[in-house]
């Protein structure tokens, strides 16, 4: 009898253990799914866009400061967009 429990919980055991690692294991295959390379990228260059206009000249009729808050709502937007990706399984390129 006493062997009984110890089998009935090395069982219980392992089969938690491999439901949490094919849990783990759907998520880190959605996670992947999920990256967005371009949209990374495109973060990446909006903010170098971004660096490149603070380091201009500021005497441009307030062009320069409107491209500024331009840029930084584009960031807002792609970053709003890869989370909703991510949230709602998007992804992808």
């Amino acid at each position: 009898m006493f062997d009984q429990k110890i089998t009935r919980r090395s069982f219980a055991a392992t089969a938690s253990s491999g439901m949490a690692a094919i849990g783990l294991l759907g998520a880190s295959v959605r996670s992947a799914d999920a990256y967005q390379g371009n949209m990374e990228r495109a973060l990446g260059s909006l903010h170098q866009a971004l660096e490149s206009l603070r380091e201009s000249t500021a005497n441009k009729g307030g062009h320069r400061a409107r491209a500024m808050e331009l840029v930084r709502q584009a960031i807002e937007e792609t970053q709003a967009g890869v989370e909703f990706a991510d949230n709602h399984g998007g992804g992808g390129r």
